[in-house]
């Protein structure tokens, strides 16, 4: 039997995930759905939106995570990775609409004074709440795990999507228990005005990290950072670095970068060195793709050189305290 790489299980565990997350939300829609009109509840039937909004963002991200599997072709010689942030982008827009049909709902109920709640069925509306608010913490959870492993922003996106559903059900709750209690048929779209407002945040931040990814911001701090650490700790073969540059496309990384070695190093020994180095950042950061273009040391700055303990260029004692990236 064929072995299976690394990056075929994380693309076969992301379908699966998302398949999940679609055969949940649907269950989700028809439920909430079903008791939101029966009741009358502006609150339910809200939540039966989100729930319809995560569907189809579900349905985009298990596309989007099997596209962006594909390997490299003739058209995509970067791959298919930004495929995820396009989803995500997408997603934003869905989320978007779902808080405006909600909002339009509540205040003309609110303005029109409109009492369409069947207090009676309050019993059976909680209970469809809370096995949504259930199923979605479950499913959320599965699909953040699997998110955190494969790196994927169309499942993470899916995840915080189903997170925020899981609030925003316990806030319908709430708010069906508090008519129960007050008698304040009211209170049913007040709730439904902050499930939008919880809606319109997350669709907010993810269009912001949609956004970033599109038009290639630069990897984290953190992660730059610890790259240069890692370049840094080749301080005993290489003089040093400049125009380092990262990004990311999905679930890739791209990292490209000058690398300065000894003059006297040959095309063998420097091939040597920029594979050390690509392997060491590879072991790290997963999913890599690593660009390095070699140049010998000019001598020009000797004076300020204190990377070799013996420098191969002019054999002057140094200690070795880390490279120095070249502006």
């Amino acid at each position: 039997m064929e072995a299976v790489g690394p990056g075929e299980q994380d693309s076969v565990l992301k379908e699966k995930t998302a398949r999940l997350s679609v055969a949940s939300n649907t269950l989700l829609v028809v439920a909430k759905l079903a008791v939101g009109f029966a009741i009358g509840s502006v609150g339910i039937i809200s939540e039966a939106i989100h729930s319809a909004i995560d569907l189809v963002a579900a349905v985009i991200a298990y596309f989007s995570v099997r596209q962006s599997a594909r390997p490299p072709d003739e058209c995509h010689t970067f791959g298919h990775g930004k495929y995820e942030s396009i989803s995500g982008l997408l997603e934003a827009v869905l989320i978007l609409a779902a808080a405006v049909l909600i909002i339009n709902e509540a205040a003309r109920n609110l303005l029109g004074g409109e009492g369409t709640l069947n207090v009676e069925g309050l019993g059976l509306g909680i209970a469809v709440m809370l096995l949504s608010a259930g199923v979605n913490l479950y499913v959320s959870s599965r699909l953040m795990a699997v998110a955190k492993k494969t790196e994927s922003i169309a499942i993470e996106s899916d995840a915080w999507h189903l997170r925020t559903d899981v609030y925003t059900s316990a806030g319908v709750v709430a708010g069906l228990v508090l008519i129960r209690l007050t008698g304040l048929v009211v209170l049913d779209s007040l709730v439904a005005l902050a499930v939008a407002a919880v809606i319109l945040r997350a669709a907010f931040d993810l269009i912001r990290r949609s956004f970033e990814d599109l038009v290639d911001r630069s990897l984290p701090a953190g992660e730059e950072a610890r790259i240069r650490e890692i370049i840094s700790g080749h301080c005993t073969d290489v003089i040093d670095f400049h125009r380092l540059r990262t990004r990311r496309s999905g679930p890739n990384r791209f990292v490209d970068l000058h690398l300065v070695v000894p003059r006297t190093a040959t095309l063998e020994e420097a091939y040597g060195i920029v594979k050390q180095v690509e392997d060491d950042v590879r072991r790290e950061f997963p999913r890599t793709n690593v660009t390095i273009r070699v140049q010998p040391c000019t001598g020009e700055d000797c004076s300020s050189c204190e990377v070799f303990t013996t420098c191969p260029e002019c054999d002057r004692l140094a200690l070795c305290g880390g490279l120095k990236e070249r502006e």
